[in-house]
């Protein structure tokens, strides 16, 4: 089920997006709403990661309408899209590795929001963000740069908790990380939906994305495969083999 008109946060209509000559996304339509966790889920190259670049605005080259919060933010660059509440948390992670962890979280800081209704968004502090992620506080003091892979990938979502964002793109954040760090990410990610907050996230690890996903969209070659919601593309094997061969 979609979301109603309402409460959408972010909607992309006929979204189109090329690396060079090489067209990538092809007449993408989506939707998030208010407090909704959506996966994109497909194989590596399926157009996943390309498809969070282009909401964020990071491809040079891109077709289409992206709205935010009931705005038209097609034209507007990743930083005003950020300033707006939009939060990006990279695959590539890029935490600053000479600052510590302190100083990661407060370079990410803005200002508090407020929900489109007038209502205040949730405040992220760093004392807040330690209950979500406890691991984190012991190495307060220590730099990026000598942390592991998973706790890397923890400080990159802290850091864009603390831009206050009202819908976080967040890609691939199970990939190469220990069994305990997801979980630990998995119940990030229900605090986050129990706080309104929204995620679109980029996923090939189904099991992770069905814990705490609403829907789904099925992606293969840059084209939306299926849209509906997680449970009913559990019950489609033919469709997961044919589009993400699982």
């Amino acid at each position: 089920m979609t979301p109603q008109a309402s409460s959408v946060l972010l909607e992309a209509q006929g979204l189109c997006a090329w690396y060079g000559a090489a067209q990538a996304l092809f007449d993408l339509h989506l939707q998030v709403g208010r407090g909704e966790a959506v996966a994109l889920m497909g194989r590596n190259g399926a157009g996943k990661s390309t498809t969070l670049k282009a909401l964020m605005g990071l491809l040079p080259r891109r077709a289409g309408r992206v709205c935010f919060l009931g705005r038209d933010c097609s034209q507007e660059a990743p930083f005003q899209r950020a300033r707006a509440g939009l939060g990006y948390v990279p695959e590539e992670r890029r935490i600053f590795t000479d600052l510590t962890v302190d100083e990661n979280l407060e370079v990410g800081r803005q200002a508090p929001r407020h929900w489109p209704d007038g209502r205040p968004a949730p405040v992220w502090t760093p004392e807040r963000l330690w209950t979500l992620f406890p691991h984190l506080e012991p190495m307060r003091s220590r730099p990026g740069g000598r942390m592991s892979g998973g706790e890397q990938q923890m400080l990159t979502l802290a850091r864009t908790l603390m831009g206050q964002p009202l819908l976080v793109l967040l890609d691939e954040p199970s990939e190469g990380v220990a069994p305990v760090i997801v979980d630990q990410m998995a119940e990030m990610l229900r605090a986050l939906k129990a706080e309104g907050v929204s995620v679109l996230l980029s996923e090939q690890n189904l099991g992770f994305a069905a814990e705490v996903c609403d829907r789904a969209y099925l992606l293969d070659e840059g084209r939306v495969r299926f849209e509906g919601t997680m449970a009913a593309l559990l019950g489609e094997p033919a469709l997961r083999r044919a589009h993400m061969g699982i």
